[in-house]
């Protein structure tokens, strides 16, 4: 593997940065579609809901929570590098809140409207994700869960992730009847999120692996 030099460095964290941005482009229209968020924003959504923070506010406090869990799960073995993925989590934070401001002026005026908001949604986050998977620097808080379930339990990443995913939606479901007495931020929207993003991610990685030889050199 190559070194990387500084200037590869900030070419990769520039990457970084775009995904972040589509990614909270797509965080905004899947809240804009009401058919509920993708699973790793179900809780940030139901959290700013119950205490009226804004949701880019809650996404910060609960990726760093992610970030500590990760330190309580791997002790002596979590990665100080891995501590970026604070700032990456306030960067994050305050681009979905910009983005919700972007889309503050439109609504969905039906049903039909709503998936195609949910799908768009789900387009955005697939491929800012393969951005963030191209850029290789640093993984978000969710998936930085996911890698340390597999150091500590011997889990593949993929089952981690499904793992970490359900969690996620299950302790939105159960905040939500708690302290909103209704069902908040996860429905079909929330399923087609779970199913669909990964496979989107993907796609988008095989065009972007050509984008990263001739960018990141």
């Amino acid at each position: 593997m190559k070194e990387r030099t500084p200037a590869n460095l900030v070419r990769r964290y520039l990457m970084l940065l775009v995904g972040l941005m589509i990614m909270s482009l797509g965080v905004a229209f899947s809240i804009k579609a009401g058919l509920g968020t993708s699973p790793v924003s179900s809780d940030p959504y139901v959290l700013s809901e119950i205490t009226g923070l804004t949701v880019g506010q809650t996404t910060i406090i609960f990726n760093c929570g992610l970030v500590l869990l990760q330190i309580l799960l791997l002790r002596r073995r979590f990665q100080l590098i891995q501590l970026v993925q604070v700032p990456v989590a306030i960067a994050f934070g305050y681009l979905c809140d910009f983005s919700g401001w972007v889309l503050s002026a439109i609504q969905p005026a039906n049903y039909l409207q709503q998936w195609i908001f949910c799908i768009l949604g789900i387009l955005l986050v697939g491929t800012g994700v393969s951005f963030e998977v191209t850029a290789d620097v640093v993984t978000m808080a969710g998936e930085g869960v996911a890698l340390a379930l597999c150091k500590v339990f011997g889990l593949k990443f993929p089952v981690a992730k499904v793992c970490v995913d359900c969690a996620m939606v299950i302790c939105a479901i159960i905040l939500g009847f708690v302290f909103l007495h209704q069902l908040s931020g996860v429905r079909e929207g929330t399923v087609a999120a779970a199913i669909f993003v990964g496979m989107t991610a993907r796609q988008v990685n095989k065009p972007m692996k050509r984008v990263g030889q001739l960018v990141l050199v």
